[in-house]
This record gives structure tokens, C-alpha cells and sequence, in this order.
């Protein structure tokens, strides 16, 4: 199982520190999601060997709108194994499941946005992963964790409905906000989500980078495939 985090200057942690805390927690690897415009600094072997865990280099793109989300996928998917997008409105939600060069439709409910089967059944056929983040839940409280819990279940609904691909984190920002995956687990069943159910999410990211990374290998074998050659496996 992965673990997706925010380092430092995103977060407050730094990578090598994370990457240490997951392996202690058991996790198998971390995927760097820093927002496009704070992107971290780290020696990517370094860290590995150093942590003895894997550590995929991701980026989760923070824009304002879909024009902006094209250029800035377009210049990210070369150099990046994982691609997220940072949604949360009705615009980007859309674009992100209609966009087979993204991976990941990050934060789809967090501000004004909306989830919908029109969305659903998209993200499900370009095989873009929706986000269950359990921040709010982790971190929240009061009338906000209960809107969380609120939308996660019927994003769960959704996804389900349309066998929409999905990944689960805990979006660490700092090596103490981490969680191990059996306490994750152990939350899922207290919020009406199985072990199970949060254990593919959480073990998604590992697959979709070992996907990537094969892609990006025959790709660079092969000058003359297109890039955007993403295959919709699931």
C-alpha cells in the first residue's frame, strides 16, 4: 500500500522524512503529490535507498481554470509518473475525468464543486482515479467533518455505481500526520467503508505508478509512440 503526501515547501515535512515515517508505519511507497507551483527538492534515490521504500515523483496541478489545467498537464505528464489534478470545482472536476493524460482527480467535493454520474461515468472511462481524501475526517470537526463524511459517501456511491476507478489518502502535509494503513482501515469501518475498500484505494497509487512507469519505459523505447498513449486498465 501507498501513501500520497505533500512535502516541504508544500507541506512541513521533507521528503526523506515521510518517506522515513511511511516505511516505519509499513507502508510500501509514497507519491510525492506537491501542488504544481511548490514543488519539492529531493535526491529521488537518495531517499529510496535511504528509506528503503519506493518513491514516485507526482505533481498535483493547481489552477483556475480548464485552459490553464491543459497547458500545465501537457508540460507536467513528461516528468512526472503520477499527474492529479487539485479539483474542487465544477470546471476542473470535469476536465480532469475527461483527460486521459490525468491520473487522479484530486479534492473533487472540497470547495464548490460537484460529483455527479455525468462525472462519474467519465472518470470511469478515461480510467482517471477519484480521491478519497480522509483529511477532513483525520483533521476536522464539528458541522465541517460531517459535511466531509456526507460527501465522501456519496462519492463512494457514485464510483461505485460506475466501477469508477479510486485512491484513498490521509494527504499528509507532515510526517505527523500520516497514519498507518491498518489505522486507516480502522476508520473506514468506523465511517461505513470496509478494510477492503480502503485497502485497493490506498494500494491504487502503487499501481498506477508501476503502470506509468512501464508506459514512460516503452514510450522512451519507442520515440514513435505518442506520450499521451495512457491505457485505460483499471
Amino acid at each position: 500500500m501507498y501513501e500520497a503526501v505533500h512535502a516541504s515547501p508544500d507541506g512541513d515535512s521533507s521528503v526523506a522524512r515521510l518517506a522515513e515515517t511511511a516505511a516505519d508505519y509499513g507502508f510500501e511507497g509514497v507519491v510525492v503529490r506537491n501542488h504544481s507551483d511548490a514543488r519539492a527538492e529531493y535526491d529521488l534515490e537518495e531517499v529510496r535507498e535511504a528509506s528503503g521504500i519506493d518513491v514516485v515523483e507526482g505533481v498535483e496541478i493547481r489552477v483556475c481554470d480548464r485552459q490553464s489545467a491543459s497547458g500545465a498537464v501537457g508540460n507536467a505528464r513528461p516528468s512526472n509518473t503520477i499527474v492529479a489534478i487539485h479539483g474542487g470545482t465544477n470546471a476542473l472536476n470535469r476536465f480532469a475525468v475527461e483527460t486521459d493524460k490525468v491520473d487522479v482527480l484530486a479534492h473533487p467535493m472540497i470547495e464548490s464543486g460537484d460529483f455527479n454520474h455525468v462525472l462519474a461515468k467519465a472518470a470511469a472511462d478515461n480510467g482517471v482515479r477519484v480521491e478519497f481524501s480522509l483529511a477532513p475526517v483525520l483533521r476536522a470537526t464539528g458541522g465541517y467533518r460531517v459535511r466531509a463524511l456526507q460527501s465522501l459517501r456519496k462519492l463512494r456511491e457514485l464510483v461505485e455505481y460506475y466501477d469508477a476507478p479510486y485512491v484513498v489518502s490521509a494527504d499528509a502535509t507532515s510526517h505527523l500526520e500520516l497514519r498507518a494503513p491498518r489505522e486507516l482501515c480502522a476508520l473506514g469501518e468506523e465511517i461505513g467503508f470496509s478494510r477492503e475498500w480502503i485497502e485497493t484505494g490506498l494500494s491504487e497509487w502503487g499501481r498506477l505508478a508501476e503502470r506509468n512507469r512501464r508506459i514512460q519505459s516503452e514510450s522512451f523505447i519507442e520515440p514513435g509512440v505518442e506520450r499521451g498513449r495512457y491505457e485505460k486498465d483499471r
